[in-house]
């Protein structure tokens, strides 16, 4: 089995679980540390032709994270193409295993039922907290309706306000952000990078939470220390 992946958290997967059958990956696919594949362009713009030169069996991709044209073109080029979509915990689960067994895995892994038990029964604080999750500035960014990291949240006691929103990743002034009062600014690594000096300073007076953009976006191995890790840094922002 000969595989391509456009998407860093199942590269991830794949790799941990079906050791040798990733031939291409995405220059973000950065786990595990040292993978040793082709690189074939971004997850917004692959190249197409690079891919079809390492002959796959099969490419896997999301339906939010690449775009139907470039797929398209895969499969013009006669190559089969598995598209997942995942924006709730439980649907993560199902679609790595979906993915995991169409990549040739023999058994369901290890840390895939690790994470599920993890999310079972995660940490949950005894008051819900509001909150505002920005994931991109200049313009800013945040989590609206449907999205895979809001589940995430919710299932640790945290709403996010534009969780109604009629756009996945509305586009929300700063000003506008600072008067809806969250209980907690939710602060990730990725797609921007916030730290502690870049993001905290635009929300004076409220508690931000910085945290793992890994362990709330990604949908793979992580998944098994996501719930502590996200636990941990949201009760740090009210220290």
């Amino acid at each position: 089995m000969r595989v391509v992946s456009l998407v860093p958290s199942l590269t991830e997967a794949v790799a941990r679980t079906v050791p040798g059958a990733l031939v291409g990956a995405t220059d973000w696919c950065t786990h595990p540390a040292g993978l040793d594949v082709v690189r074939v362009g971004g997850t917004k713009n692959p190249k197409t032709d690079r891919i079809l030169s390492l002959a796959p069996d099969l490419v896997i991709a999301n339906e939010e994270e690449n775009r139907a044209p470039d797929l398209d073109a895969l499969r013009a080029g006669g190559v089969e193409v598995l598209v997942t979509e995942v924006r709730t915990v439980p649907q993560a689960f199902t679609e790595l295993d979906r993915t995991l067994t169409a990549c040739g895995a023999p058994s369901r892994p290890r840390w895939l039922d690790e994470a599920e038990a993890a999310w079972a029964d995660p940490p949950v604080p005894e008051r819900r907290a509001t909150a505002v999750v920005p994931v991109w500035r200049r313009p800013w960014m945040v989590l609206g309706r449907d999205t895979f990291a809001g589940d995430v949240l919710a299932r640790l006691g945290v709403d996010h306000l534009y969780a109604a929103h009629a756009e996945r990743y509305p586009r929300i002034p700063v000003d506008a952000l600072r008067a809806a009062r969250p209980d907690v600014v939710v602060l990730p690594d990725e797609p921007y990078r916030f730290t502690a000096d870049d993001g905290p300073e635009a929300f004076p007076g409220l508690p931000c939470a910085l945290v793992d953009g890994r362990c709330l976006t990604w949908y793979g191995p992580s998944l098994a220390e996501a719930p502590r890790a996200l636990a941990a840094a949201l009760r740090a922002a009210h220290r």
